[in-house]
């Protein structure tokens, strides 16, 4: 084997454990204090992975192990970087971040979701991004009123709002 080939090989491995970066909407990093912390532990295992696999002998395992951590780091990095706390809504009168919001659908289906960041959103889970269409619609709105939203109506049925650190 010639040396121009094994060199060759390393850069074709070197392109391939380049990960393109997580895309980052332009919106407000608005977090919850779980969210915060949920922001932080993945930071902090990122990093833990990428000294893992830059502890390797190996330079084209190192570099595909460390793919993903390296993407991962710079990604949570920017995201606990930017997060802005958002404090408890001042008022349960109108929807805002951090509100849990239940509302009937025209279909009278029931529906309950809370808003919080985008790193923290989950449907299955009834939390919802801040920046999400639905939650746009809601943010402003009290209790009886009707939101037009995708050719359907809403009607917000209650807004509350949990402390995190009671549960």
């Amino acid at each position: 084997m010639s040396v121009a080939f094994a060199k060759e090989e390393s850069a074709e491995a070197a392109s391939e454990t380049i990960l393109p970066p997580r895309p980052i909407s332009g919106r407000i990093n608005l977090v919850t204090q779980a969210g915060l912390a949920r922001l932080q532990a993945e930071l902090a295992a990122a990093q833990q992975a990428l000294a893992a696999a830059n502890a390797l002998d190996d330079v084209n395992e190192r570099r595909r192990q460390a793919a993903i951590p390296l993407r991962d780091v710079a990604y949570y990095s920017q995201r606990v970087e930017t997060a802005q706390l958002s404090p408890p809504p001042a008022s349960h009168e109108v929807v805002a971040f951090g509100h849990t919001v239940s509302f009937e659908r025209e279909d009278g289906r029931v529906q309950t979701y809370r808003i919080v960041g985008e790193d923290e959103a989950d449907p299955s889970r009834a939390t919802i991004s801040h920046g999400s269409p639905v939650a746009l619609a809601l943010m402003g709105k009290a209790v009886g009123d009707v939101v037009e939203f995708g050719g359907r109506s809403l009607e917000i049925l209650s807004i509350t709002w949990v402390d995190e650190a009671v549960g």
